[in-house]
């Protein structure tokens, strides 16, 4: 099993380029299924979640290969409804087939999915949509059997909370709906504005009427279609982090830094000095960091998926700080072993009390999600000796050639067998 070493303590130097959205991407890899036509995607990332959706999607019959760049997908002869439990057991993201698959064949078998251990993410926010769109549905043996007998039908649908995947199902789905639906408290993630801009491009009818409001037309059939995925904002915000907590120099590249602007607004308030041009923000961290307190929440709030991040800068401020996790109930697993590095980390129900003043210490260390992972090679880039990552292929299912990247900005790191 590989694993990280890292060498600290270096102040991080240079440009780093930043790479396609995971998170876009893999509901826009979905969203192909409802193409009959080729259609050619730029900008998805090399990371493992990615592969395994392409391997999904094939083995759902699409043809996939890369040309000039390009992924190009295939899917005028793919005609199969079945998602199995061995493709679909490690990634959450793979749930996003079973909307587009119904839409266009008025079935599918599709295995609940698995992922991250960072808490329950139920499905039943996206079967309960489904079903006011006609769907029928049963869960047996770990599988959802849907079937739409007479197609789906649009309807007027409110979520009964903020979720991301659900949105996205729906969104989809819908899109080959009969008639009008209208969707109303989704997700604004721009993940979800980069699917929807997608689909339009296929030719879909969707328009938002409100902030959390989406009007969908069904149409029958869908364009061929060349789209360029958006850049990954929470890796743009990893190594804005990465450049504040160890006083680094870096220039972060490839980017919209509008999107960004809760994570820059975060850094801005700890102390760090920041330069906004067009598409790249220069980042200076500094020796003194100042606490702050942090609440997760939907966009336009601060990402969960940026949580343990902070948290490593935020043991290094000059006081307390209390960070309130609102979107997962076990999204704190990195706070042990930041604690066998020398944090002083307090858990208390949602909330961790983050006493400041730490001064990380080298150490062998065991990863226990993709965002965990990356907070760990954080804390180890401070800490003065080598410190050892076990079990990162959580980190390559979101970050391309992590140590790469970082290496690149001086940082001393090499992946081991």
């Amino acid at each position: 099993m590989q694993k990280l070493e890292v060498l600290g303590a270096n102040k991080l130097k240079g440009q780093i380029n930043i790479s396609g959205s995971k998170n876009a991407s893999l509901p826009i890899l979905a969203a192909t299924l409802l193409s009959k036509k080729k259609v050619y995607l730029k900008n998805l990332p090399r990371v493992k979640d990615i592969e395994t959706m392409l391997m999904l999607l094939e083995s759902l019959g699409s043809k996939i290969k890369k040309i000039k760049g390009k992924t190009v997908i295939d899917n005028s002869n793919q005609k199969k409804t079945f998602a199995s439990y061995n493709l679909v057991k490690t990634m959450r993201g793979s749930i996003l087939v079973l909307g587009p698959l119904l839409a266009k064949f008025k079935k599918a078998k599709v295995s609940s999915p698995g992922g991250c251990s960072i808490g329950v993410r139920p499905i039943d926010i996206h079967l309960k949509a489904l079903s006011k769109l006609g769907v029928k549905y049963k869960i047996d043996q770990g599988y959802v059997i849907a079937t739409a007998p007479k197609g789906l039908i649009g309807n007027s649908i409110r979520f009964s909370k903020i979720s991301v995947g659900a949105t996205e199902n729906l969104i989809i789905a819908a899109c080959f709906a009969k008639g009008i639906t209208t969707l109303s408290n989704c997700a604004i993630e721009p993940e979800i504005e980069d699917l929807v801009n997608f689909l339009i491009k296929m030719g879909c009818n969707i328009r938002w009427i409100s902030k959390r409001s989406l009007k969908i037309v069904g149409i029958d059939e869908v364009k061929e279609t060349n789209y360029s995925v958006m850049f990954d904002r929470i890796e743009a915000g990893t190594y804005l982090i990465a450049a504040a907590v160890t006083e680094g120099n870096l220039t972060i590249k490839k980017i919209i830094p509008k999107i960004i602007k809760t994570e820059i607004d975060m850094l801005k308030k700890v102390g760090a000095k920041i330069v906004i041009k067009k598409n790249e923000i220069n980042i200076i961290g500094k020796k003194k960091i100042n606490s702050i307190n942090i609440n997760t929440a939907p966009f336009p709030g601060v990402a969960t998926d940026i949580q343990a991040q902070m948290m490593v800068l935020l043991c290094k401020a000059n006081k307390r700080s209390i960070i309130t996790e609102n979107i997962f109930e076990n999204r704190f697993m990195h706070v042990a072993e930041l604690n066998r590095m020398g944090a002083n980390i307090l858990i208390n129900g949602k909330k961790a009390i983050v006493n400041g003043n730490t001064i990380f210490a080298p150490a062998e260390v065991m990863a226990t999600d993709l965002r965990a992972s990356v907070s760990l090679i954080l804390a180890a880039l401070t800490a003065k000796g080598k410190s050892v990552i076990n079990r990162i292929y959580h980190l390559d299912r979101g970050y391309e050639s992590i140590e790469k990247k970082l290496k690149k900005v001086g940082a001393k790191i090499r992946r081991v067998n």
